[in-house]
């Protein structure tokens, strides 16, 4: 599966999660988003979007975010505890999407990802909660995380 990684604010390319994915046998693009400019974070994403043509799009934290506000037709979203409320301007979703976010999250905050699972008018079965804190890098998360692409771009 083709699978485009958008990184959370100062992280960097190459993380746990997007290994995690790649080691699974996906392809992956996982490209580096300016921290400082959310602007070239989005023209950075778009680009690699454009560019790969992913199959679903992972957003995590602030990547999510990023996600949200490219311009990505019907594309599949995971959203890993998601900083909408932080970062651009879109506050719905429009696309089929899973949010996973972790109840124990102390970044941002898990009501959050509550709030745009009924703000977008999707199903409260969109929103999965596993991990241990905000990273959702322990097994469980990363398990969840494979299953989310999977059951977006293999609905079966």
């Amino acid at each position: 599966m083709k699978i485009l990684f958008l990184h959370g604010w100062h992280s960097t390319p190459g993380g746990r999660k997007p290994t995690y994915l790649a080691n699974q046998g996906h392809q992956v693009c996982n490209p580096s988003l300016c921290p400082d400019d959310f602007q070239k974070a989005l023209q950075a994403a778009q680009q690699a979007y454009d560019e790969f043509g992913p199959q679903v799009i992972v957003g995590s934290s602030r990547g999510g975010a990023v996600a949200m506000n490219i311009r990505s037709a019907q594309t599949p979203l995971v959203l890993m505890c998601p900083a909408w409320k932080h970062w651009g301007d879109v506050k719905r979703l429009m696309k089929p999407a899973i949010l996973i976010h972790s109840s124990q999250d102390e970044v941002v905050d898990y009501e959050d990802s509550v709030e745009l699972v009924k703000k977008s008018g999707l199903d409260a079965r969109c929103l999965w909660t596993v991990g241990k804190d905000h990273r959702l890098a322990d097994e469980e998360a990363l398990e969840a995380l494979q299953k989310a692409c999977f059951a977006l771009v293999s609905p079966d």
